[in-house]
């Protein structure tokens, strides 16, 4: 049984976009607009090229934001405000997914490659505010992104995870690689399951699952 995998696990860590939200939402649709806009403003290069980076830095480095300031030496701050100025207004609360996750035992924290101010903001449009015990971005990693180990370490020593009593949801199967490697418990949230070692369980309904869980 499910609940059987999870008997040990204390501590869950939750990724935000994608996954505290379905991709019906399509609310990272208006931020790769605005990461696409301020490439193309900062480093003064058309719309194909600014995307053809986007992705280029996505797969090289993690993250957009880590490529830029990896080759191009951007300050992080006033990108993390710029992408993440987006309209949450056709979000819906979703009141079952906060009972479900207000049921788990132990600490609960969401953990984004987006800001913290950011994830606070989608939180609130979802009506899961006040059901975390902390919320952490990218900059609480030293801007290191997901799925690299050293920003999974620097996050988890900081929120003192015991990673082999914790579990991870996340939507980018690549971010679940080094939480399976800590010893976590991974689940893959997604349309569509992908078989991988590093996956021990896939959802496409996140909801559904918790309450298997409780």
């Amino acid at each position: 049984m499910v609940k059987c995998s999870f008997s040990h696990v204390s501590q869950w860590v939750f990724d935000l976009d994608n996954t505290l939200y379905p991709p019906q939402m399509r609310l990272f649709d208006q931020i790769e607009v605005l990461m696409t806009q301020y490439v193309m403003d900062q480093l003064s290069v058309t719309q194909d090229e600014a995307d053809r980076l986007r992705h280029e830095y996505w797969r090289d480095y993690g993250t957009t934001l880590a490529g830029l300031m990896a080759v191009h030496g951007i300050d992080p701050d006033p990108y993390l405000v710029a992408v993440h100025e987006v309209d949450t207004s056709h979000m819906t609360p979703d009141v079952e997914l906060a009972a479900h996750i207000r049921d788990l035992p132990g600490r609960r924290i969401v953990y984004t490659n987006g800001s913290a101010p950011y994830a606070e903001r989608v939180l609130a449009a979802r009506g899961l505010s006040g059901l975390f015990d902390a919320i952490y971005g990218v900059e609480h990693a030293g801007y290191r992104p997901k799925p690299h180990r050293a920003a999974f370490e620097t996050v988890f020593a900081a929120d003192g995870i015991a990673t082999e009593r914790a579990a991870m949801f996340e939507d980018d199967p690549r971010n679940l690689a080094e939480p399976h490697a800590m010893g976590m418990r991974t689940v893959h949230v997604a349309p569509e399951p992908l078989e991988a070692e590093h996956i021990h369980h896939h959802t496409d309904d996140l909801t559904a699952f918790l309450s298997r869980l409780v």
